[in-house]
């Protein structure tokens, strides 16, 4: 079963958040720790009033989804599925510090009500007043490919379905500083643009929501979801290029057949190596893209992935900022995406051109 991709809203560290494509202007980011994402003017999407009582996240899953289907011209989806990896850290961190502060007494219920992961779903039907099918899902590296798998499920028994599949994840200070320590990230600041020049253990970390209109029948799309599959710990190299070989095969493809991969590379050398060693192993010859110095690490990075391979296949042009080498694809027509999180949470997807 094919999801195709209606519209597409995202926000991230770059100005991608109400370009109809790639942006003209790449965001590098020098001697920084970790990116964050750039924040709409959330007044032309939520009521001034509504807003201040949100957190960050929330403003900018309810922005994003708003604009996917402002984008996507379907203003009431049939079901909202949202992953997320972490969830809304910020009120996480409000609620535990006011129970420890507050010895757990005369508690405000705001932060609570606000920190469970399936918030931003909940906030994006109350903000269109939809009743329809909502599901969130926390599947660390998993979860958006979760909620997709769902809109699988739900348009192979209804093709005529439209609807709305996102991720969100945030970076916090706290969250940072706790995940620093268990050496997740560089120990110096970097250059965001030179993330491959540095050749030691860690990655930088980022943030970002995405969200994606998907339907079960052709019409003017952005692209074609055309499958997802994941896999947990696999044992060693020779395993996952079987299971990437035999992915390409259901499909009825062969690496020749894919025109541009886009690897989850992401600056550490150790983890990086996977995708080295499929390039140069089953997917050799083929033109390959990154995009983790863009967004930055997290445990829904591949939906940034999904929609710069959305916009490339739009758009037929990959931009220079994403080549992993000066090598160009041209007459786009599949994408393979290709993700783990810290070599636990594995996930393919095949892409096409409508």
């Amino acid at each position: 079963m094919k999801a195709y991709i209606k519209g597409a809203a995202i926000l991230s560290p770059q100005k991608t958040f109400g370009e109809k494509g790639f942006p003209g202007e790449v965001t590098d980011y020098h001697g920084v720790s970790y990116l964050k994402c750039i924040e709409p003017a959330y007044r032309d999407f939520i009521d001034p009033m509504v807003a201040r009582r949100m957190s960050r996240i929330v403003k900018m899953g309810v922005c994003s989804a708003l604009k996917c289907m402002q984008d996507s011209g379907i203003s009431m989806p049939d079901a909202i599925l949202a992953g997320t990896g972490l969830g809304c850290l910020e009120d996480t961190e409000k609620f535990l510090g006011s129970v420890y502060t507050h010895e757990e007494k005369l508690l405000n219920p705001t932060p609570f009500i606000q920190s469970t992961h399936n918030t931003i779903a909940g906030a994006v039907a109350l903000a269109i007043k939809c009743h329809n099918y909502n599901a969130t899902y926390t599947h660390r590296g998993f979860s958006f490919e979760s909620a997709l798998e769902d809109a699988f499920l739900h348009l192979e028994e209804n093709p005529e379905l439209n609807l709305l599949a996102g991720a969100f994840d945030e970076l916090t200070t706290n969250s940072y500083n706790i995940t620093r320590r268990m050496g997740l990230w560089k120990n110096h600041p970097v250059n965001s643009a030179d993330l491959l020049n540095y050749q030691t253990r860690g990655s930088l970390p980022g943030e970002g929501v995405a969200f994606f209109m998907l339907g079960g029948r052709k019409g003017s799309d952005m692209a074609v979801l055309r499958s997802v599959k994941t896999f947990y710990k696999p044992h060693g190299y020779p395993e996952i290029e079987s299971i990437v070989d035999q992915f390409l095969r259901n499909e009825g493809l062969t690496p020749g057949d894919i025109d541009l991969v886009i690897a989850g590379i992401n600056g550490d050398f150790a983890t990086d190596r996977v995708y080295y060693q499929l390039k140069e192993g089953v997917l050799g010859n083929r033109p390959f893209a990154w995009y983790k110095h863009l967004c930055g690490e997290y445990d829904t990075s591949s939906s940034f992935a999904l929609w710069l391979a959305s916009v490339i296949l739009k758009d037929q042009h990959v931009p220079d900022c994403a080549l992993l080498e000066d090598i160009a694809p041209v007459g786009i027509e599949r994408i393979l995406i290709y993700n783990h999180l810290r070599e636990n949470n594995h996930v393919l997807y095949l892409t096409e051109r409508c």
